[in-house]
């Protein structure tokens, strides 16, 4: 859920110039960040309108299957690699499936406001689900663990803040300090949209450099960004899923409203792998061999980030 959480040859040559730059600053901002690592630790979307209607996407930008039992998911532009080498031994990884099929029983739990610094805001919520009634919950976990598999195998060290065995929560403030705690060298929020159902699509969300009350992300939000710029182009080139057309369409945000976010202190994004009131997203979230390349595209997204590649 949206959550609580070329033409010419001299713009060629000035948009060349500008991705260099970009592309330093951020590298510039993982070392700032990695020299002090031993240190201590838009308004939610909601559920959109449920319409029946919704617009086609882009070319290649629909899943052509539906549920679990069988189909095709949609073509790619990339080969889902075989398993690795070692190559992510003595890495941590914290990835953190968004919200809890038990949070709807709980609603006073999860109610209760806890500081994420720059304001406060429920514990969690209940998550978004498709027209059809899968929910976002129930997606999460599942690529939650494929992801853990995926990375587990490449030498990683993988936590997950919950793994289906609470009731209710983690609320947003203990998500973050878990991924603190663990001293991860990344951290991943994973999400699907409740927007309106004529949009599509997946977007990231990096944090703001804030420094409020608890929240204080400024060594992390440069590393942050080149994880949110890297898992984006991973997994738009394994799943095939075209960037949101809403928010920008650009696919990413930069957001100082949620706990998740605002209150880690280890490179951290949240990816909404799409939107489940739209009826072509709907299809592939709910598909188990899309969800296996939602996973490879988050997996390969984060080994690339850890390995100092894009």
């Amino acid at each position: 859920m949206f959550s609580n959480e070329s033409h010419g040859g001299a713009r060629s040559r000035s948009l060349v110039v500008t991705a260099v730059v970009v592309a330093a600053a951020l590298v510039a901002g993982w070392f700032v960040y990695d020299a002090h690592r031993g240190s201590d630790s838009g308004p939610a979307a909601g559920l959109g309108p449920a319409g029946t209607s919704s617009a086609t996407p882009a070319a290649g930008g629909s899943p052509v299957a539906q549920g679990d039992a069988g189909g095709t998911p949609r073509a790619t532009s990339a080969t889902p690699t075989p398993t690795r080498a070692k190559e992510l031994a003595g890495k941590t990884v914290v990835i953190d499936p968004g919200h809890n099929l038990g949070n709807a029983k709980h609603t006073a739990e999860i109610n209760k406001l806890v500081d994420i610094g720059t304001n406060r805001k429920p514990c969690d919520t209940t998550g978004t689900a498709t027209n059809a009634g899968y929910p976002e919950a129930t997606y999460t976990l599942d690529v939650s663990h494929r992801v853990r598999a995926l990375l587990q195998a490449r030498g990683a060290k993988v936590v997950l803040t919950y793994d289906g065995d609470r009731a209710w929560g983690p609320c947003v403030d203990e998500r973050a300090r878990i991924g603190n705690a663990a001293h991860a060298d990344a951290a991943l929020s994973i999400h699907a949209d409740g927007a309106p159902a004529d949009k599509f699509g997946f977007h990231v969300i990096a944090p703001k450099s804030v420094h409020k009350g608890m929240a204080d992300t400024r060594a992390v939000a440069g590393p942050s960004l080149l994880l949110a710029t890297t898992l984006r182009s991973h997994f738009n080139a394994v799943t095939g899923e075209p960037v949101a057309n809403y928010l920008g369409g650009k696919g990413l945000t930069i957001r100082d409203d949620l706990g998740g976010l605002n209150l880690t202190r280890v490179p951290k994004v949240f990816i909404e792998c799409g939107n489940m009131r739209n009826a072509h997203d709907a299809a592939a979230l709910t598909n188990a061999a899309w969800r296996q390349q939602a996973a490879q595209g988050i997996a390969d997204g984060i080994t690339a980030f850890l390995e100092g590649k894009r």
